[in-house]
């Protein structure tokens, strides 16, 4: 548990930074460099998200049950995640309403997937990493709408074209993660 933990604190800590530090990531950009910044940004995400994945699996073979969820909140996860495909495909998909309408859809599909994974699983290790990624977004979502507001940010309108792109792309992500990925990166294929 204890690598996951830590894992969790450098992934999420690094992406927080601009939560709770924004004025010493500026310096820090104008003293390293955009590129030198964004280096150094991503090996600390790349080497919390090692740790976290393998304090995940670790902390999985000797699990600790907390609740046992019923049966239905697992076919209810799936549609969370759905959602949350599609939410994180708006984010990178020009001019749809999602993005129009919640500014960071990627922050929401974080939220929606790390939600549905905590209603349906019960063990301390699902917990602890599905509710610092929920704790995380929710607080990342209002700090970042914060900003929007102050700053006048205003996102660009949203179309059908935007839309369905979004909903396809993050259907069809979801469905090969769902019925091919998960069960083979994750050790656990959650449609059968």
């Amino acid at each position: 548990m204890t690598l996951l933990i830590v894992g969790l604190v450098l992934f999420l800590g690094v992406h927080s930074v601009r939560i709770f530090a924004d004025g010493w990531r500026s310096r820090m950009m104008a003293r390293l460099g955009e590129k030198g910044w964004k280096g150094l940004y991503s090996l600390v995400s790349i080497a919390g998200f090692v740790l976290l994945i393998y304090g995940f699996g670790l902390a999985r073979q000797q699990a600790v049950l907390l609740y046992v969820p019923p049966l239905w909140l697992r076919h209810l996860n799936a549609l969370f995640t759905l959602i949350a495909f599609v939410l994180v495909a708006a984010a990178y998909v020009p001019r749809n309403h999602f993005k129009a309408k919640l500014g960071h859809p990627m922050l929401a599909g974080v939220k929606t997937w790390s939600f549905g994974h905590l209603l349906a699983t019960g063990m301390l290790h699902d917990v602890v990493l599905f509710g610092a990624f929920l704790l995380w977004a929710v607080v990342d979502f209002v700090v970042s709408r914060r900003r929007d507001r102050v700053n006048g940010t205003v996102y660009p309108a949203g179309t059908l074209r935007g839309d369905v792109v979004a909903v396809v792309v993050g259907v069809v992500g979801w469905a090969v993660f769902a019925f091919v990925l998960h069960g083979r990166w994750i050790g656990v294929s959650p449609m059968s």
